[in-house]
């Protein structure tokens, strides 16, 4: 998982810069990069040995993870576009100062593109996670992250969303059957063996995915693989000791990843809108009870509603 870069002086050399910040020309060499700037005017600066400034950007991170985490890390995690100089340079830094190995394993996540473009402000394609809540339920487009690669590119489309859903309520749906069955299944009865060392060597495939590069999208396979064993092997004459090994594995498979089994109805955007637009034709109509039934119904789902000059507004709590 090291992501070190060679790069070659003679090019970096012939796309320099212009130097323009203070300081930069007084470099013993043009390729070093800068420890502490001097202060400009007007800006923010600390009394040092050097001048009076402020640190760089990269050494930021140096200090930062040696004041909080010591001299050395067992996971440094950041975009692929920080492998160099940001990450290659918090290794000089931190190695040339501590003398020691500053990150034994670094995680390096691509970018996530808009229907098979790059996401970019420009563009007019860029979402906040904030933007796409308002669409879809977080713990879907969790899933939706979790079922690629973190190192490999992610598009983001709404089909493929879809698709995550439908994934997700698979195994929701498969969860509480279970749970069904655990409340009514015969206690006698014991759990075969075959059937003990098919769910474990799922649990094995799901741990070698896991520890073979943190690779979630085959992890999630060995998932849907148990929710298919649940949903073709279990049934009301099922023993107990099976139904619960099928759930429990199941939940401690997702729980690791962070995905909630409790199935929750989350309402969307859209659908708050066509309420409060419901509620504002029924104060119109003088049907006060039903428009008090409807803001009721929303602040269950967490919405609250805001009464102002430019309109109703809404927001989650």
């Amino acid at each position: 998982m090291g992501n070190c870069l060679i790069k070659n002086l003679e090019d970096l050399q012939s796309g320099f810069r212009e130097l323009k910040v203070t300081g930069e020309e007084e470099k013993e060499d043009p390729s070093d990069f800068v420890l502490w700037k001097p202060k400009k005017e007007g800006e923010p600066y600390w009394e040092s040995p050097w001048c009076d400034g402020r640190p760089g950007w990269h050494i930021e991170c140096s200090v930062m993870s040696k004041k909080y985490l010591g001299d050395q890390i067992d996971i440094h995690a950041g975009g692929e576009d920080l492998i160099f100089p940001h990450h290659e340079n918090e290794i000089a830094q931190s190695e040339a100062a501590n003398g020691k190995e500053f990150a034994k394993y670094w995680m390096h996540n691509a970018f996530l593109n808009i229907d098979n473009r790059k996401m970019s402000k420009s563009l007019g394609n860029f979402f906040t996670v904030r933007d796409i809540s308002e669409k879809y339920d977080l713990q879907v487009l969790r899933f939706f992250m979790l079922s690629a690669h973190y190192r490999s590119p992610l598009n983001f489309s709404a089909d493929l969303m879809e698709s995550s859903k439908n994934g997700l309520d698979r195994i929701l749906t498969a969860v509480d059957k279970l749970k069904s069955l655990e409340a009514s299944a015969k206690t006698e009865g014991l759990l075969e063996t075959e059937d003990k060392n098919q769910v474990n060597a799922l649990v094995e495939k799901y741990e070698a995915a896991m520890d073979d590069d943190f690779n979630t999208a085959d992890a999630i396979s060995a998932i849907f693989e148990l929710v298919k064993v649940s949903n073709s092997t279990t049934d009301e004459e099922s023993s107990l000791e099976y139904v619960t090994l099928l759930k429990n594995t199941i939940e401690k498979l997702c729980d690791i990843l962070g995905i909630i089994t409790e199935k929750e109805e989350v309402i969307l955007a859209e659908e708050i809108e066509a309420m409060i637009a419901a509620r504002q034709q029924a104060r119109k109509d003088k049907d006060f009870a039903l428009a008090d039934e409807i803001r009721g119904k929303l602040l269950d789902q967490g919405i609250v509603l805001e009464d102002t000059r430019e309109g109703v507004k809404w927001k989650r709590v």
